[in-house]
């Protein structure tokens, strides 16, 4: 059902209005349904969000600002390496999303030399995970790996696994780190790590998205994501501006070869031949308690991340 929606929708967009260059979409479901449409029928597909690995191969007329989990992947597995982790626990959201950066994490932890001892799955509609947390616990694992699709699961997976009587550490991904996640959380967060490109404190454009934003609807969550749609459109702007036509979709493809940006994101950031974002920095960083946490930083960074 959700599959004929999506080809209805895009359908809507190509055959009814004509669009050629498309902003989206949010979530890697969707961007695999809409991405292999958009490629045949050489249509732009420009991403700020979706980030499953499989869309690097998506086609000519694909492009995202998000960092594919595949990066996100092998230097969380590094990080968990790195920390002595050996056995390792996850539970993981049974959607595109949150396979890929699980599967990656653990691709990479595996081929240094760690071991899944325990995983388990579960589906969109849970909100009670303690049954899968007790049997994960019974593995006894040295670090618990979560891979969730939504803030609300984030939270409540993190709050219940200390219920539980989990006591060590705990690692995760950027939708973990969300101001919505850690609230729900409170204090079973603190100490949580994860892997995900930070916006900088220093970059003033930056800094002036979020406060907008904050200033016009009073909350703010995941910002990078935020930043990420918002320099999607402005480079989109610039690629129409070069091309003065918005049906010319190979032109706009070239103009994203082409172009180097700096914008809310970071500087000076590309595209490499596969439509993927390069040159954005990614860290390792740290959950403060909650009593430590302000409304501009609910995290400490450790450093930059290992890479290969």
């Amino acid at each position: 059902m959700q599959r004929r929606g999506r080809r209805t929708a895009y359908n809507k967009l190509t055959d009814v209005g004509g669009v050629k260059i498309i902003l989206g979409t949010t979530c890697s479901d969707a961007m695999h349904s809409a991405a292999q449409l958009a490629e045949a029928d050489g249509v732009i597909l420009f991403s700020a969000l979706a980030s499953n690995p499989d869309i690097a191969d998506a086609g000519d007329y694909i492009f995202r600002t998000q960092v594919s989990d595949s990066q996100v992947g092998i230097e969380t597995g590094n990080s968990l390496w790195a920390d002595g982790v050996r056995k390792l626990a996850t539970i993981m959201e049974e959607t595109h999303y949150a396979e890929g950066v699980r599967d990656a994490s653990v691709a990479q932890f595996e081929k240094r030399g760690g071991e899944v001892v325990a995983e388990e799955r579960y589906a969109s509609n849970v909100t009670d995970f303690r049954p899968q947390l007790s049997k994960l616990m019974e593995a006894e694992p040295d670090a618990l790996l979560l891979a969730p699709q939504s803030e609300f699961a984030a939270g409540a997976i993190i709050g219940q696994a200390r219920e539980v009587g989990y006591e060590g550490p705990i690692y995760a991904e950027a939708v973990s780190l969300g101001t919505t996640a850690l609230e729900i959380a409170g204090d079973a967060a603190a100490g949580m790590k994860a892997v995900m490109v930070d916006l900088d404190p220093n970059n003033e454009k930056a800094q002036e998205v979020i406060a907008n934003f904050r200033k016009r609807h009073t909350y703010v969550t995941l910002p990078w994501h935020l930043a990420s749609a918002y320099d999607d459109v402005y480079i989109a702007a610039e690629c129409l501006k070069q091309t003065n036509d918005d049906q010319d979709a190979d032109g706009f493809r070239d103009c994203m070869y082409g172009i180097t940006w700096s914008g809310a994101l970071g500087d000076n950031y590309s595209f490499d031949a596969k439509g993927e974002v390069v040159g954005l920095s990614m860290l390792v960083v740290e959950v403060l308690p909650a009593a430590e946490q302000t409304e501009d930083r609910k995290y400490k960074v450790l450093g930059p991340a290992l890479g290969q």
